[in-house]
């Protein structure tokens, strides 16, 4: 049975992940991590410094500002560590790159199977369908949601920008441009309001023709049955940095 230690345990998401652990048998929860501490049937710390119950892996839904204190908890204590937060700036995932070379971290903006297959489609359309086409990313989620655009937007595009072999222009915003499109662009939109889980809508518009790939997210359940999958995945492999890909295969 692995121990998951579960960082912004009293956050929606690290309810949930607690409700998916509660119905496993293979992993469970064996404390949480949160500045604001709520009920919970586990016990509950202010810091990762301060754990002392036995921890297999960690799972991590909690904010950017955690990261730091996370990496040094997973680092010191030999621990894996799986990311589940979107909004590092460059300098964050730097650190959490250097530090997988001491543990193994498994980090990815979407934790969602069907998000990451969504991605592997978008990468051989972009393959197949090549400059010929323009391409849009729209995202939408609940008017909670902090960063924009989304990590897993950004996630899609830098996706199809590999796969183009070429480097892609993203731009965010076109009211302030008079200019025409540039075959280097992808245009990526984000949407806020009421209670959106989460949708995201790839478009590639060629001419008289276009192909819509999309993949809408119905409940938070399915990130956290992801983020727990990839706890399993993780615990007893060697330091590195693990994404879905490596999951799926």
């Amino acid at each position: 049975m692995i121990k998951v230690l579960i960082s912004g345990c009293s956050g929606k998401m690290g309810h949930v992940v607690a409700q998916e652990l509660a119905a496993r048998s293979d992993a469970t929860v064996s404390a949480g991590v949160d500045l604001q501490p709520s009920a919970c049937d586990f016990p509950v710390f202010s810091s990762p410094a301060e754990v002392n119950v036995p921890v297999d892996v960690v799972i991590d839904f909690s904010s950017p500002a955690a990261l730091s204190a996370l990496l040094s908890y997973a680092k010191n204590e030999k621990k894996p560590l799986v990311l589940c937060t979107t909004g590092y700036n460059d300098k964050q995932i730097d650190a959490l790159k250097a530090a997988s070379r001491e543990v193994p971290i498994f980090y990815s903006r979407n934790m969602s199977l069907g998000i990451n297959l969504m991605i592997e489609l978008c990468k051989k359309a972009a393959q197949v369908l090549g400059t010929a086409f323009d391409v849009e990313v729209v995202e939408m989620h609940h008017n909670q949601k902090v960063d924009a655009p989304s990590g897993t937007a950004l996630m899609i595009a830098d996706a199809i920008s590999d796969a183009r072999g070429t480097e892609m222009h993203y731009t965010y915003d076109r009211h302030s441009q008079r200019k025409k499109r540039e075959t280097n662009e992808i245009g990526i939109h984000s949407i806020r309001g009421g209670t959106i889980v989460g949708e995201h809508e790839v478009l590639f518009a060629g001419h008289d023709e276009v192909l819509k790939v999309s993949h809408t997210a119905q409940s938070k359940e399915v990130f956290a049955t992801g983020a727990v999958n990839a706890a399993v995945f993780l615990a007893g492999k060697p330091a590195g940095l693990y994404d879905m890909s490596d999951l799926l295969n």
